[in-house]
Order: structure tokens, then C-alpha cells, then sequence
């Protein structure tokens, strides 16, 4: 154990000798300091857990944001043991700490997004500092002769919001951590099977489905599991052959869609291989595990597992014209307590995050050199920087039914992906729910791209009417939706308040009854009521003059029009569950 003097006093804390390990100063501007960190040793050795830690005053700290905390952005205490985890196909190796006002107290990360490593800040009781802490090596690891990492710390004084974008830029600076081109077809609104049809498709339905949808302002369907197989107890054991048994007919199925006007992507869970399929006879041995609860888990170290799966989405690709692909359960890939961490037996990799990273590259690569526009969807937890270089959707992960969960995974994502796009998890509802609240399901997505998951067919006129107002709302304006400046507000409060804004035109949505303190300086504002109150309250500290307003109603029917004067004070506006205002400058 020794204290590196830098910037930091940065401690480590290494379980082996066998190896040195050094940090340097690389640079330092603008509070933003970033260190090399290196493992070396005069001959090939086994990396073992090595730790840097380093203490902050725990001064306005109000909470701990990681990707995929959810609600959980509380202030952990250093007894609490529990680490995020962060690996290729799992989370980002980030941590943001939040202050009481939204600003940034420390943003820190690492530029190793491929190998497994845990993180975390904790709260230390006896002398009320953070502990800030990164584990390297933390699952056993095939033997190494060199390790190059970079740690940044960011303690400027901003938005954490824009702290987290800025370690975004920072990942994509990485040779191996290019992003993929974002096809235009990446961000549409798209229709999934998956809530209501579960592995029961029926392709007339799907068709007459489409056409609707189309009208509503969608134009991607993801055909979701059972496609594949007849087998509906929604387990994975016909999975691997990947034969299209339900859907003989798959190529006029899927120019028949194409003639409604939708695209098609087609879900595949990468990793298992069913034992009831004729790919696990063929790969007996060649998994990285038998005993997961689902399926074997395809080894892909092996040249010959990574071709015939890369060979799966060519084939459908070129034989189906299919336009993209769900890619599913990224993260099984990983170390099993029976995974022997060598290259022997035809593997010509040891490491499972390597080799995850090859088949994941020549997936990609292959697929752009027959269609560069295709799609790829991830869903969380498989969102992280590694990913963007071979997924261009992210989407939330499932929460039916959820809409504040929805909101929350969708910011997450949204402020370390850059300009991969962001989708909601497919918005839901029981068909008894009053209009208004199943609004709610939808305005909760709209600072993501809307996935849905509902039968149109049964839908009523109103409810149609909901959805293409909104649905075309987010259309006209998802330049502002997807590449606007967003600023999530009150992260511990799950982003009661949501904005987006061009140069000349701001978009804020509010989910809970608080008060907006309008600061806005373009033109237009539009202010999308995503609560259950009829009100929305303005708090200004500047005379702003007068501004056209115009209410609508959730269906998008205009409800009233006025002047509208915002000036020094409060002021309250009504409008209807899920409606809309809109505000231009006289």
C-alpha cells in the first residue's frame, strides 16, 4: 500500500506484488484531471484486484448518480459494500456525485470500458468526507505482460448533467471506443410485439397492426421472441437454430409490412443456445456455461461460435431484407465459475470481454458492408460506451405499466450516449385506465424516441387520437427531442422536470407538481403537463412580457388561446391532465 501525491492523494491499494503499478498526471484544465494508470511487470503475470482511492469533503453533496441506480441516487454509507459493476456488456465506468442545487461535485470514470471493474463513492461517517473508489481486475483475468488505463476527475462547476456528457465526448476520443453511425431509421417511433403478443404473433394481425400504426406516426416494428419457434412458454430452449417456424413465409411477411410503410427488425437472444436446438449438438462444448437457468451460453472465443452467429444476421439481412435487429442479452456473456480463462482448445481468446468485443465488431461490420443503415437496439444494462461502437438504439430497460421508471432510464442513458439513440421502454397500459393517465405512459417518453406495445386494433377513437398527437408532436420536433440541450433536473427526485432546447425554442416537461423557475430565453416554449394536476406554475425573476398561449388538451384539441404575461412573481396556468402548452413571444 502507497500514496501517489498528485492532484489527488490517490491511495492504492494492490493485493499482488507481482506486478508495479504507477499513475501519472496527463493533464489538468478547467478542474478536469486525467491520469495514466499503468500495471507492468519484466515477465507475463496474473492481474489480481488492485484499488485507487481518493477522499473528497462531503461538502453539498446531496446524492450518487451511476447508470443504472434508478431510484436508488442516494448517499451510500462506507459499511454498505454493495459496488456497481461495470464491464463490457454492463454499465460505464462512471460515478457522479450531485449537489443540493444539481451541480457537479465530482464526475469520475475510466477509459477501460471493456474489462470488469467495480466503482463506487461512499460516505464515511468519522470524518464526514466521500470516498471515492475504482477496482481494476476485479473477476479472474487471463495472464497479461502490460495494462494501460486512464482515470478522469471532473470537479467543475456546472450541471452534473453536463459533467456526464463531457465524459461521453471524452469515451468516444478512444480509438476502440468509436462510436457506430446513427441511421435515420434509429430514430423513429417504433411499434413492438412484446407487451401484447408475447411469443403468440399472428402475422395477419401484425399486418392489419401496422397500417394503423403507420397513420399514428411509426414506422419501425420490432418482431420480438417467437417468431423463431412455436414453443410458447416464453423459456429459451428452441433458441440457436434461429429457423423461422412460426413465420414459414418470412420474406412475403416482411414485404408485406414494408408495404404498409413500416420496417422491420427482427429480435434474436445472442447468446443462448437452446438444448432442445440442433446448434447445441453441433456446439456441444463450446459454452461458456450449461448451468445458466435459461440456456448454455455460446463461448464466443471460439472463431467458429463467432461465425455462426455474425453468419445468422447476414443470412437474414440478405435472404429476409429485414432492416435491423434486437440484439438481446449482451451481458450473459461473461465469466461463469466453470470458464477457463485460456486460449486452448481452438479458442483464440482467453478473455470473455475480448472476444465479446471481436464478435460485436464483426457483427457490425459485416452487416454495414450489405446495408450501412441498418439497425442495432441494445437495452440497458448494455448501453455503456463499448456498445455505442456496435449498437445505434439504445433503449430503457422493461418497466411495463412504469411511466416514472420509463423517464428515469431514459435520461440515464441519454447523458453519457452522445448521439446514439435513445428509446423508451414500449409504453403500456391496461385498457380501462382513463385517457389521461394512459397519456401518462406516453408523455414520460417523449425525451426519448416512444416505443409502443399496445393493440391498436382495440384502441377507441380518443385513444388514437392521443397517441397521433403525441407521436407527431415528438416527430416535429425531434431535433429538439434528441440533439437539443437537455438538462434533467432533481435526479434524486427521479426528473420531476425534463428540458430541451434549440436556440429557438425550449421544450420542458413536468411530471410532478413542482414549480418551474422559467428562465427561458427563445421565442418559443412549449410545456408538456406530464402529471396528474391541472395546473402548471411558472416562478420568474425576470419581466419576460407578453407571449401568445395556447392550451390543447392531450388529444391535441385546442382548448383556449390568450395572451399571456410572465413577469416578475408566479404565475399559475391551467391546463388538462397531459395537455400541452405553447407559449410564443408577441
Amino acid at each position: 500500500m502507497k500514496e501517489v501525491i498528485t492532484t489527488h492523494t490517490i491511495e492504492i491499494q494492490q493485493k499482488s506484488k507481482d506486478f508495479k503499478v504507477s499513475i501519472h498526471l496527463l493533464e489538468e484544465q478547467n478542474n478536469v484531471t486525467i491520469y495514466n494508470i499503468n500495471f507492468s511487470s519484466t515477465s507475463e503475470f496474473q492481474p489480481q484486484e488492485v484499488t485507487l482511492k481518493w477522499k473528497i469533503p462531503a461538502v453539498n453533496v446531496k446524492g450518487v448518480w451511476k447508470p443504472t441506480t434508478d431510484f436508488a441516487k442516494r448517499i451510500m454509507d462506507d459499511w454498505e459494500l454493495d459496488h456497481m459493476e461495470s464491464r463490457i456488456s454492463v454499465d460505464s465506468p462512471v460515478i457522479s456525485l450531485f449537489g443540493h442545487d444539481d451541480s457537479n461535485i465530482i464526475t469520475f470514470a475510466c477509459s477501460d470500458a471493456i474489462n470488469k471493474k467495480k466503482l463506487n463513492a461512499l460516505y464515511r461517517e468519522e470524518d464526514n468526507c466521500m470516498y471515492c473508489h475504482i477496482s481494476f481486475f476485479t473477476e479472474r483475468h487471463h495472464k497479461i505482460t502490460d495494462y494501460n488505463a486512464q482515470l478522469r476527475i471532473d470537479q467543475s462547476q456546472q450541471h452534473f448533467s453536463e459533467s456526464l456528457k463531457s465524459v461521453g465526448k471524452w469515451w468516444e476520443g478512444f480509438q476502440n471506443l468509436i462510436p457506430a453511425n446513427v441511421p435515420e431509421l434509429a430514430k423513429v417511433p417504433v411499434y413492438s410485439t412484446w407487451y401484447q403478443y408475447h411469443q403468440k404473433l399472428d402475422t395477419t394481425d401484425l399486418i392489419e397492426e401496422c397500417k394503423i400504426a403507420t397513420t399514428l406516426g411509426y414506422e419501425l416494428i420490432i418482431l420480438d421472441d417467437g417468431w423463431q419457434t412455436k414453443d410458447e412458454n416464453r423459456g429459451y430452449d428452441y433458441t440457436g437454430d434461429w429457423l423461422p417456424e412460426r413465420i414459414p413465409e418470412m420474406e412475403k411477411f416482411i414485404q408485406d409490412i414494408h408495404k404498409t410503410g413500416m420496417k422491420l427488425a427482427l429480435w434474436y437472444s445472442v447468446p443462448f443456445c437452446g438444448k432442445k436446438s440442433k446448434a447445441y449438438q453441433k456446439f456441444k462444448g463450446k459454452f461458456l456455461t450449461e448451468e445458466h437457468r435459461w440456456a448454455p451460453v455460446f463461448d464466443p472465443r471460439y472463431p467458429e461460435v463467432r461465425a455462426y452467429l455474425i453468419s445468422l444476421y447476414v443470412n437474414a439481412l440478405v435472404a429476409w431484407k429485414i432492416d435491423g435487429f434486437k440484439l438481446d442479452f449482451i451481458d450473459e456473456f461473461k465469466v461463469y465459475p466453470s470458464t477457463k480463462l485460456t486460449k486452448e482448445n481452438g479458442r483464440d481468446y482467453s478473455s470473455v470481454n475480448l472476444a465479446v468485443d471481436r464478435l460485436m465488431t464483426d457483427i457490425i461490420s459485416s452487416l454495414h458492408a450489405i446495408n450501412p443503415e441498418v439497425v442495432i437496439e441494445f437495452r440497458q444494462k448494455y448501453t455503456g460506451p463499448a456498445m455505442r461502437k456496435y449498437g445505434n438504439m439504445f433503449r430503457a430497460f422493461d418497466c411495463p405499466g412504469d411511466s416514472v421508471m420509463n423517464r428515469v432510464r431514459i435520461t440515464d442513458i441519454k447523458m453519457l450516449c452522445g448521439d446514439t439513440a435513445v428509446h423508451s421502454d414500449m409504453f403500456t397500459y391496461h385498457k380501462e385506465e382513463p385517457l389521461e393517465i394512459k397519456a401518462l405512459q406516453l408523455v414520460n417518453t417523449l425525451f426519448g424516441v416512444p416505443q409502443l406495445s399496445i393493440l391498436l386494433k382495440d384502441a377507441s377513437p380518443e385513444e388514437l387520437s392521443m397517441i397521433r398527437f403525441y407521436t407527431h408532436y415528438w416527430r416535429n420536433h425531434k431535433e429538439i427531442f434528441l440533439n437539443g440541450r437537455f438538462t434533467p433536473q432533481r435526479p434524486l427526485a427521479n426528473y420531476p422536470i425534463l428540458k430541451s432546447a434549440s436556440e429557438t425554442h425550449t421544450i420542458i416537461g413536468v411530471f410532478d407538481n413542482y414549480t418551474i423557475d422559467f428562465s427561458e430565453n427563445t421565442d418559443k416554449v412549449d410545456i408538456i403537463n406530464g402529471q396528474f394536476e391541472t395546473k402548471i406554475v411558472l416562478s420568474s425573476e425576470q419581466n419576460y412580457g407578453a407571449y401568445n398561449c395556447i392550451i390543447y388538451d392531450c388529444t391535441g384539441k385546442k382548448i383556449s388561446e390568450s395572451t399571456l404575461m410572465i413577469l416578475i412573481g408566479v404565475i399559475q396556468i391551467k391546463v388538462p391532465v397531459c395537455g400541452l402548452i405553447r407559449l410564443e413571444k408577441v
